[in-house]
């Protein structure tokens, strides 16, 4: 087959143009949060409208528009998939041994507040498991851990998607940023420096949001220290790390800092009326006092406490996945691990973009070094602290594997789709659009990220997208391209919540599938205010008014 060659402008108005790559976005958007359809039929129906776009308007032969859906289907199976199996088998496996009980009555020694204890759990350890991971694995785990709290599954998965906003643009030891530097040829090191200096503004404010989520204006009005003291100690760590240490590390170094500034407060302040997680609503707000159980899941209180031991085994798994990932960042481990690593050209897909060069439809699967084995290791070396036996733990991951059930197809859909938009150029369509728009460019590039996130899940995948064309218009324009390359970054990071293979991820971890449009619909509009705010961030620092807080 001959290579398909992009054309950003295929009607000859590029207006036109970008309605046209618009809709399969549009179409997406509305299915989910306006009818409300299962995840896996939106995603289904939006490819359609995808493919026909690809085809009708952009001219891309009809295999050819199949087959790059289907390379991104492969791309799925290691990047979300698998990972997102082994992360929900660690914490079934907890159920399964009877841990997850114990964990739940752990937590209650965080203090009496569920509001305070969900800012401990989402924000601060789900920002350690996306330093380190990255993928869904944060939204799938901690939804559970929440869960362990007596949190409602669907506020839970709300939460945990909400929290893992701040940490995206560093996660996966700053593999957004990484890819940034590949894309654009400029240092990495710069670009951090500058998402550091976005980002952390963000961090102060996330933890607000979630207090709303969970208890509206009343859990600002009695947990906001701990918002404050948690957001601020996070956003003040990832700014001195990322621009003084290394962009790398940030995540982590932010997350340790602001859980340990939170259980020192907890030791001088604790909310005049604590909330336990069964006195919230579903939708937030407080039931009578009639309506709650006792603090801490329902534990009575004349049950013996559980032992240190049972304690620590029951916090193994989730320490076990903090030292195996920390390990395989080291080169002696690191070396061997991506050895396992088969890679090939896509047969039948050759793509050339808009100026001539060839687009990469390389697939990699590396297998050694992906997370999911990573995690399916930490889950391997859980079993005897768990006291799981091997049958048995093969008996829970074929559970694990038919609790996903449709989830399954809507991120394959989603990632075809994905691949479809991307290879036949309507994504290239889209960011030449919006790049026209001027000086006013600068407000509009964090958008062209959460697009970009939107579409492929992952900031760095929206990085890689997008940050060419982001310095490229920042040169076009006169502004900084280390400033809208960073900025793609950042917008990038509140799509993450609204993405359909994160929705599919969140309420398969919640036994919930099925529900991915209401889900997404409590979280679409923080979404766009936490996006509002990262655009006028940008803006004001590509003006005299905020330029000062650039390097």
């Amino acid at each position: 087959m001959p290579p398909y060659h992009q054309n950003p402008d295929p009607t000859g108005s590029l207006p036109l143009s970008a309605l046209l790559a618009l809709l399969p976005l549009v179409t997406l958007l509305f299915l989910l949060g306006g009818l409300r359809w299962k995840a896996h039929w939106a995603g289904l129906a939006t490819l359609g409208v995808a493919l026909l776009v690809a085809v009708g308007a952009y001219g891309m032969p009809p295999l050819l528009a199949i087959d790059a859906g289907l390379y991104g289907m492969a791309q799925s199976l290691l990047l979300i998939l698998w990972l997102t199996f082994n992360a929900i088998w660690i914490y079934n496996l907890t159920v399964h041994s009877g841990h997850f009980a114990v964990l739940r009555r752990a937590f209650g020694t965080l203090g009496e507040d569920v509001r305070v204890q969900a800012i401990v759990i989402a924000f601060c350890f789900g920002a350690l498991l996306e330093a380190l991971a990255g993928g869904g694995g944060p939204v799938a785990i901690c939804s559970v851990m929440l869960i362990a709290l007596g949190v409602a599954p669907l506020k839970a998965a709300a939460l945990a998607l909400v929290a893992d906003t701040a940490p995206v643009a560093f996660g996966g030891m700053g593999n957004p940023i990484t890819v940034l530097g590949e894309v654009t040829g400029l240092p990495a090191a710069e670009f951090g420096a500058v998402a550091g200096r976005q980002v952390s503004v963000l961090a102060v404010v996330v933890p607000f949001v979630l207090l709303l989520v969970a208890d509206g204006r009343r859990g600002v009005r009695q947990a906001w220290p701990a918002a404050l003291v948690g957001g601020l100690t996070f956003g003040v760590a990832q700014y001195l790390t990322s621009n003084h240490l290394s962009y790398q590390l940030a995540d982590i170094v932010a997350a340790l800092a602001s859980a340990g500034a939170l259980l020192l407060l907890l030791r001088v302040w604790r909310p005049a009326e604590p909330v336990a997680a069964a006195r919230l609503t579903e939708r937030g707000g407080v039931a009578t006092v009639g309506d709650a159980e006792p603090t801490g899941g329902g534990e009575t209180s004349g049950a013996a406490p559980d032992s240190r031991a049972e304690t620590l085994r029951a916090f193994a798994p989730y320490m076990i996945i903090v030292l195996v990932f920390a390990l395989a960042q080291i080169d002696a481990v690191k070396a061997p691990l991506t050895t396992l690593t088969l890679s090939f050209d896509w047969p039948g897909l050759t793509v050339l973009d808009a100026a001539g060069g060839p687009v990469s439809t390389e697939y990699e699967f590396a297998i050694g070094s992906a997370t999911g084995t990573l995690l399916l290791i930490s889950g391997l070396l859980s079993l005897p602290l768990l006291r799981v036996r091997p049958a048995d733990a093969l008996r829970v991951y074929g559970r694990t594997l038919r609790q996903f059930g449709w989830a399954i197809l809507a991120i394959l859909a989603v990632f075809a789709l994905s691949y479809v938009m991307n290879l036949s150029g309507q994504i290239g369509t889209l960011g030449v659009w919006l790049a026209g728009t001027g000086a006013f460019f600068a407000f509009l590039s964090p958008v062209v990220g959460w697009f970009g996130v939107t579409i492929t899940g992952t900031d760095a995948g929206a990085n890689a997208l997008f940050g060419g064309l982001q310095t490229t218009a920042a040169a076009q324009i006169g502004a900084d391209p280390v400033l809208l390359g960073a900025a793609n970054s950042s917008g990038g990071v509140m799509a993450k919540m609204i993405s359909p293979q994160n929705l599919a991820i969140g309420t398969a971890a919640v036994g919930l599938v099925g529900r991915e449009g209401e889900l997404f619909r409590r979280v679409f509009g923080w979404s766009l205010l936490l996006l509002l705010i990262m655009c006028g961030l940008v803006y004001l620092q590509s003006t005299p008014v905020l330029s000062w807080m650039l390097p």
